[in-house]
């Protein structure tokens, strides 16, 4: 049976399923601020167990950050879609105690590719690291029967 949403309501289901069987978010003390088609908001505070050799966040930990928000950006589509690329440049440290936000934002979505680009900053705008993720779509939904209104549906994966 198709249940007919509006788009940021999908989305908002679609983050709910994803955030309820990841453990690492957690684990992190990952934060899903915000979700909506194509964008998320995940942000974290840099805690002292964070820190490499230089006392500065390590790197791994800035890339789960970007990469937990990419993979809720690119799953708000109702279609299950996993990270088939990424890369991350960083820019600046980030030390202990500083609040981190990744700002995740769909830029395609052709076919079953999509292109995320996700900046990483300090809350008061400081950028440190810039990430950018290629979702590759696979069978499956998040949300099963759920349609988002008005909206090109699910992409045929038998091709």
């Amino acid at each position: 049976m198709t249940h007919v949403m509006h788009a940021s309501e999908l989305a908002r289901a679609c983050a709910e399923v994803m955030r309820s069987n990841d453990a690492v978010i957690g684990h992190l003390g990952l934060e899903l601020v915000s979700v909506d088609l194509g964008q998320a908001i995940v942000a974290m505070t840099v805690t002292e167990t964070m820190v490499n050799g230089f006392g500065a966040c390590h790197g791994g930990i800035l890339f789960a950050l970007a990469d937990a928000a990419f993979g809720f950006a690119c799953n708000t589509h109702n279609q299950r879609a996993v990270g088939q690329h990424c890369s991350i440049t960083y820019i600046a440290p980030a030390y202990p105690g500083d609040r981190l936000v990744a700002r995740a934002s769909e830029r395609s979505r052709t076919g079953r590719a999509g292109v995320y680009d996700v900046t990483v900053a300090r809350e008061e705008g400081l950028v440190i690291a810039e990430y950018r993720g290629i979702s590759r779509t696979v069978e499956g939904e998040l949300v099963p029967g759920a349609k988002a209104k008005g909206l090109p549906q699910t992409v045929d994966l038998s091709r």
